[in-house]
Parts: C-alpha cells; sequence; structure tokens
C-alpha cells in the first residue's frame, strides 16, 4: 500500500504522519507499506516536529521535505491531506485512490513561547499518532 500524506510546508505534520506511519510499519511488519510525505510549498523540517516525535522514541531528522510536484499522486492507494490549503492545492487525481482530509491545526503558527509551542505540536502528534493507528488496524487487522 503507498500512501502520501500531503501539506502544505511538509516540515511538520506530513513530517510526523511519515514517522508514524514507518514506525508502526516496521513494529508490526507490514511488508507492503510505502510511505510518503510532500508539501504545497515545503519548508525545512521543523525542530519542534523533531523534537516532539523523539519524546515518542521516532527519529525523523534525517526526513527531507518534498514538493508534491514530484510525484504522481495517482500511483498511491491512499493521498491524505493534512490541512486545507493541501486539499485545495492538490491537483485533480484521476484514479481510483482513497483520498482522505485530515484537517490538523498548524501546530508551526501557534504564537507563544517554548513550551506553548510544544503543547501545540505534541496534541496535533498524539492525534496523527490516533489517525494512523485507525488507518493501519483498519487496513491490515493491527491491535494496539
Amino acid at each position: 500500500m503507498n500512501i502520501i500524506f500531503i501539506c502544505t510546508g511538509n516540515s511538520a505534520r506530513s513530517q510526523m504522519a511519515e514517522g508514524f506511519a514507518k514506525f508502526y510499519g516496521e513494529k508490526y511488519k507490514i511488508a507492503d507499506l510505502n510511505i510518503s510525505s510532500a508539501g504545497v510549498n515545503p519548508k525545512p523540517v521543523n525542530p519542534f516536529a523533531i523534537s516532539v516525535m523523539l519524546e515518542k522514541n521516532i527519529d525523523i531528522s534525517k526526513q527531507k521535505s518534498k514538493s508534491m510536484d514530484i510525484f504522481d499522486l495517482n500511483t498511491f492507494d491512499y493521498v491524505i491531506t493534512l490541512c486545507g490549503d493541501a486539499r485545495d492545492n492538490c491537483p485533480l487525481i484521476t484514479s481510483n485512490n482513497v483520498k482522505l482530509h485530515w484537517d490538523l491545526i498548524d501546530p508551526a503558527g501557534v504564537i507563544g513561547d517554548n513550551d506553548d509551542k510544544l503543547k501545540a505540536f505534541r496534541a496535533v502528534r498524539d492525534e496523527i499518532e490516533e489517525k494512523i493507528l485507525a488507518l493501519l488496524k483498519k487496513k491490515y487487522n493491527i491491535i494496539k
């Protein structure tokens, strides 16, 4: 199964989703799971995203931001957008793949001190983890 996660910058939400999907794919030995992420307007991976994922023992520091323009979205079984900007700017997809939209707040847009930002990143991280597990449980009948 080929899955791509798309958000505006491919710097936080989609990177965390990619990290979780790869982690749980390995944990549950899902051999046919291929995960990618991309952005409408790619930015470097956000340090807060790296930090909060390390709290879950998942290292996304080596992941790179990519433009969705380098992918043929029709080759994916699941195209999952994580924000309205990505949903609205996704090119027309003509294949029979599953299109899902997870409308998540942008934790990078939170204004405040580092504690406020970390709190926002953790909340979005945890929501993404729940959604990834629900998707994999439905498709592969994994149990957590």
